[in-house]
């Protein structure tokens, strides 16, 4: 009865989605930039022969930086010239070395202070694309700014009076101090870079952008990187772009040739069964599950820590200092598991993640270009597994449509992963106690409930002794 009735919804739910993205694709107007479209070289060339200054050279060797990626390549030689960019390449390729490099060369031979901006749309971003600048610039005395939510404004400035030559910000801390810092201003900023630009330039960041727009001067480069791009070109004017160049270094939706992508048509009840299925059969790896909520981050990290699974949760609802105690803890290897909401899908360089599962289905497309693009990292394999409901059919498709690919079927014995169905049903349903409890004693101490527990890790099955194997039941 259920595979009559998915089987249903998924033709019903091609023939929309086939309709909608006709329509959507006949309706989106391409706009000539006024360069040509740069195309991809074979040939490989070294940094210097881009015309990379010898002190950069120097910084990317001691950062292991043996040849340039193919955007760096596309990218610098142009950036160097002088041209605004936009830059489109898969995750993973070296977009922040594409725009840095350039960036601090110009500083080299004009140095001043907040001599260039970068805007990224998550705190994490923003923090790594400064530890980048910071890496690459450690050797001609480069200092940098990182403005993000969830810091003491007071300490970032502190930071911003000792005058850094790079500010990197998430827009709205930007904006709050241009607004509210005294003395601070961007009037003689010389570049602009909008890192994973396509989500910058919509609705959500609109007000901010708009009004640090209006604060920086109209001379200067500006740089736009994502590895997806609108062609709307209202939006692309808003960031007073000026005869660009475009440089496509993959295709415009596009996905690694070393990714794996497997789906799995799973009833919704069964889905949890699935997970902890997908991740007892690779006990080894690193793994990166993308959930739709922060609720479903807690509780999904509870479940499985009740199984005696190494998993942190990770969402917009914990402060900086535990989103970021979260991610140290996973890079170190403390933990092999992060439960996640699309906060820690865009950007963020972990080169060991092994796996990444999508548990909820992306209702933006282009998200799951991004979430998947956290594996298979700058040459390295990865595997990415959807686990799609009878909700959720409709939304595959138009990824699949996306990516211009199908997707093969993961493998797997449903008689198999329903062994596990009685004990996952048991630790979520102590998991449930447990934020309950847990919510009762935040209100009763009147503390924020947006931070559970889920930095403690107790690596216990629901009985406290061994860990979980799936052949126990």
């Amino acid at each position: 009865m259920y595979l009559l009735l998915l089987a249903s919804r998924f033709v019903s739910s091609q023939t929309r989605a086939a309709s909608h993205l006709t329509t959507k694709h006949r309706d989106s107007v391409s706009e000539p930039m006024a360069e040509d479209l740069v195309k991809e070289k074979d040939e490989e060339k070294t940094f210097a022969e881009l015309g990379v200054c010898v002190e950069l050279v120097e910084a990317c060797e001691s950062l292991n930086w043996k040849n340039p990626s193919k955007i760096q390549a596309e990218a610098i030689p142009y950036a160097l010239e002088g041209k605004d960019l936009i830059g489109l390449a898969q995750t993973g390729s070296g977009k922040t070395g594409a725009f840095a490099l350039p960036i601090l060369q110009s500083l080299l031979e004009h140095k001043s202070p907040f001599f260039a901006c970068v805007l990224s749309p998550t705190r994490e971003l923003a923090i790594q694309i400064g530890e980048q600048f910071e890496a690459l610039g450690s050797g001609i005395g480069v200092k940098c700014s990182v403005l993000v939510g969830g810091v003491d404004m007071v300490q970032q400035a502190l930071s911003l009076g000792k005058r850094p030559h790079i500010v990197v910000a998430t827009p709205g801390r930007l904006l709050d101090h241009l607004t509210n810092t005294k003395g601070f201003s961007l009037r003689t900023l010389k570049y602009l870079v909008l890192d994973e630009a396509d989500r910058l330039l919509n609705m959500d960041f609109e007000k901010a952008i708009d009004d640090i727009l209006k604060a920086i001067p109209k001379e200067r480069r500006t740089y736009l990187f994502s590895a997806t791009m609108t062609n709307k070109v209202n939006k692309l004017q808003r960031a007073c772009l000026r005869n660009p160049v475009k440089i496509e270094a993959a295709s415009k939706y596009s996905t690694v040739d070393t990714l794996k992508q497997q789906f799995r048509f799973v009833p919704a009840k069964y889905k949890d069964c699935y997970l902890v299925y997908i991740l007892t059969e690779m006990p080894g790896s690193t793994s990166m599950v993308f959930t739709r909520t922060c609720e479903a981050t807690r509780i999904l990290a509870l479940v499985l820590r009740n199984l005696g699974l190494k998993a942190i949760p990770i969402s917009g609802q914990m402060s900086q200092a535990k989103r970021l105690g979260a991610l140290t803890k996973f890079k170190a290897g403390e933990c092999n598991i992060l439960i996640c909401t699309d906060v820690a899908s865009r950007g963020l360089d972990i080169p060991s993640v092994d796996v990444v599962i999508n548990y909820d289905i992306p209702t933006n497309s282009k998200d799951y270009i991004h979430r998947v693009g956290r594996t298979a990292r700058a040459g390295r394999s990865g595997l990415a597994v959807a686990l799609v409901n009878q909700y959720e059919v409709e939304w595959y498709l138009q990824i699949e449509q996306l990516i211009g690919k199908k997707l093969e079927e993961y493998p797997a014995e449903e008689a198999e992963v329903l062994m596990l169905l009685e004990r996952v049903s048991d630790a979520k349903r102590m998991s449930q106690m447990k934020i309950k409890e847990s919510f009762t004693n935040k209100r009763r101490r009147g503390e924020d409930d947006g931070e559970d527990d889920g930095e403690r890790h107790h690596f216990k099955n629901s009985n406290g002794s061994k860990k979980f194997r799936r052949n126990q039941r």
